[in-house]
């Protein structure tokens, strides 16, 4: 069945002429849907990415375009290539189209395709998918890192099950996972020209190009149903990317939980002050309630209500929560010790627990994620 608007796929390439055969079959492979076209932007390839793709392409479904780069050094980087890949997708795709990114290393599920468009039928802008490791691969890392990983994963859960409790979205309901991949992120042509694009930084584009879309509020729906399966290899091709953290931590692991990481009482403020700011934004502005929501979240923030006011009338929500969250001393985050993690997570746990019985819920199940090294 051919997509209601144009769907293409963008795929920034490097030296991927061992896995890139996959990639494409398995978005050939997709069942209840069909894409327009596949994008690849070949970053500097050395290897013969590009004759094993020219052999592949009379037993595509759909149109695949090669766009060719040289790079100089500085920029050569996934960054500059899935921000490349993406425009030249939206361009082919127009301005009614959809873009969806993923690696060259992975393989999308067979139903990664039509669980991503029903998510967008919600009436959401974007969605993220889950990236989980080959299971052949996979058992080459050692267990402690999975484990460790595992770990990590459930507590980001569990904050993020404190956000959903205290600021839910009604576009992105519980449940739902906590990633932000490259390897599966699908986004409509106007939330994309509205975001500006991926950012063409070194590190982080795809965790970059979801702030971004947050800053301008687009609707995220983070699918727990939409996966693909990614190469668990500790020789990447981006440097300091999640190969080379796999490599690092095979030798040492981080002392330190991922950045995004923080403790719960600091989860539970920041998830407060973020709701406290959306009712502000519906309230008629200059009204009693609207005064009071100013008072409580200059509480919230340490910040004077004069600072608060104007930060606040951003033109929208997620510049005003930036501004916000940047200039209060309340929400400077505060790492959290790898060894300190299973007292953070029985308070987070406790937390949850609370809010639940606060507001009457039972207990919802966390759903379970598999093992994943960011």
């Amino acid at each position: 069945m051919p997509p209601a608007h144009p769907t293409i796929v963008a795929i920034p390439v490097r030296n991927e002429a061992a896995r890139i055969g996959p990639c494409l079959r398995a978005l050939a492979a997709q069942q209840g849907g069909c894409l327009s076209h596949v994008v690849l932007l070949l970053n500097n390839c050395t290897d013969d990415t590009r004759g094993v793709v020219r052999a592949l392409v009379p037993s595509l479904p759909f149109g695949v375009i090669v766009a060719q780069r040289t790079y100089p050094p500085p920029v050569e980087h996934a960054g500059t290539a899935r921000r490349a890949a993406m425009q030249v997708a939206a361009g082919l795709a127009g301005p009614d189209g959809i873009v969806l990114t993923t690696d060259a290393d992975g393989r999308v599920a067979p139903d990664w395709l039509a669980n991503t468009l029903r998510a967008l039928d919600t009436g959401v802008d974007a969605v993220c998918g889950r990236a989980l490791i080959d299971p052949e691969e996979s058992r080459l890392i050692p267990v402690h890192l999975h484990e460790d990983d595992r770990a990590e994963t459930d507590y980001a859960t569990m904050l993020d099950r404190i956000h959903d409790l205290v600021d839910p979205d009604p576009h992105d309901p519980w449940p739902r996972h906590t990633e932000h991949s490259g390897a599966s992120i699908a986004v409509t042509v106007a939330a994309w020209r509205r975001a500006g694009g991926v950012p063409a930084i070194p590190l982080g584009e795809d965790r970059g190009f979801l702030r971004a879309l947050r800053r301008v509020d687009v609707t995220i729906r983070h699918a727990p149903d939409v996966t693909v399966c990614v190469s668990g290899r500790i020789a990447g091709r981006a440097r300091g990317g999640m190969a080379d953290t796999m490599a690092r931590r095979m030798v040492r692991q981080d002392d330190m939980l991922d950045d995004s990481l923080e403790p719960p009482r600091a989860c539970l403020r920041r998830a407060r002050a973020r709701a406290v700011l959306r009712r502000l934004r519906a309230l008629p502005p200059a009204t009693s309630p609207w005064h009071g929501a100013v008072a409580d979240l200059a509480a919230l923030l340490c910040l004077p209500a004069a600072t608060v006011t104007h930060m606040a009338r951003a033109r929208f929500g997620g510049m005003a929560w930036d501004r916000l969250e940047a200039s209060s001393p309340a929400l400077v985050r505060v790492p959290v010790r790898r060894a300190d993690l299973p007292m953070h997570m029985d308070a987070a746990r406790q937390i949850v627990h609370d809010l639940l019985v606060a507001s009457s819920i039972m207990p919802a199940p966390v759903p379970a994620v598999t093992s994943v090294v960011h």
